[in-house]
């Protein structure tokens, strides 16, 4: 990886995307291995979020953050171009590069029936469950339970030849919101990741490029009344979804193979994330 590279961006694109096969691959087969495996409860909390010293930049942030996600794509500015759909899910993004690398901001909004706002914060929030859905992590590290709501993040990602290994350092966020437009409806919920930074974790000093970046999803339950006072069911229940994300992949790699790879990959993970959420709570109380 680097500007001069003798790998055309074509060769770089088939390259990287037969890395991502390959990692999907082994996705699928650990889900086999892990089926009816249990998985032990997160740490309790070891402080309150709000007595961090990380807690006045998480606070301003995600009400930043689900505040720009509650806007419309045509309130969010100009220069927003659709670049995928598929059925409900509608995916954006404005081209912005810093520093010559690619780092459009994406604005995705999707509608899944049968889960519930909470239930897909919670399985995005949950270290236990990243390893089930995040197909491109290597390790993952809770180095901090800041409190039950707020966690503290160090993840290395696989390598994808023939870019450069990535890791990132963040801090993890969910939160309940009230539903402002129905006050007698299900609350909304949000999960907020930031890049940070930690002197024992220092950026770009072994074989692995820091990524940062700024992700929230943004969760709205809607509930079709059943008829006759029967048991609100699974059928009655639909979730919007809006994720946001900016992300900085750092390093070197040709712009038309990023944006390339984030048209392949965004509707894939939305997808598979939620499909994820919807076989994992299908059999399970419906979580609100």
């Amino acid at each position: 990886e680097g500007p001069h590279s003798v790998i055309a961006d074509d060769e770089f694109y088939d390259a990287v995307e037969s890395g991502l096969d390959k990692m999907e691959e082994e996705q699928e087969l650990r889900e086999r291995l892990k089926a009816g495996k249990a998985i032990p409860d997160t740490p309790p909390p070891t402080s309150p979020a709000g007595q961090h010293r990380l807690w006045p930049e998480i606070d301003t942030l995600v009400k930043q953050q689900v505040s720009m996600a509650r806007l419309g794509v045509g309130e969010c500015g100009a220069g927003w171009q659709l670049f995928a759909e598929d059925g409900e899910m509608r995916m954006y993004r404005r081209e912005e590069e810093v520093d010559g690398m690619v780092v459009d901001p994406l604005k995705a909004v999707h509608t899944v029936k049968g889960i519930t706002g909470h239930e897909l914060c919670h399985y995005f929030f949950k270290p236990e469950y990243r390893y089930d859905w995040e197909t491109t992590l290597e390790n993952m590290q809770v180095l901090e339970t800041i409190s039950d709501d707020t966690l503290l993040f160090f993840q290395t990602h696989k390598r994808i030849w023939p870019a450069s290994q990535r890791d990132t350092l963040f801090w993890s966020h969910m939160r309940r919101l009230p539903n402002d437009q129905d006050r007698d409806g299900p609350d909304i919920w949000a999960v907020v990741n930031n890049s940070t930074d930690l002197a024992s974790y220092p950026p770009n000093t072994g074989k692995c490029v820091r990524i940062f970046l700024t992700v929230c999803l943004l969760c709205q339950t809607r509930i079709d009344p059943p008829k006759d006072g029967a048991p609100i069911s699974r059928d009655n229940i639909t979730c919007k979804i809006t994720y946001c994300s900016v992300v900085n992949p750092g390093g070197w790699a040709p712009a038309s193979v990023l944006r390339a790879v984030y048209k392949r990959e965004y509707p894939k993970f939305l997808k598979r994330f939620t499909a994820f959420v919807t076989n994992k709570t299908k059999d399970k109380p419906i979580m609100f």
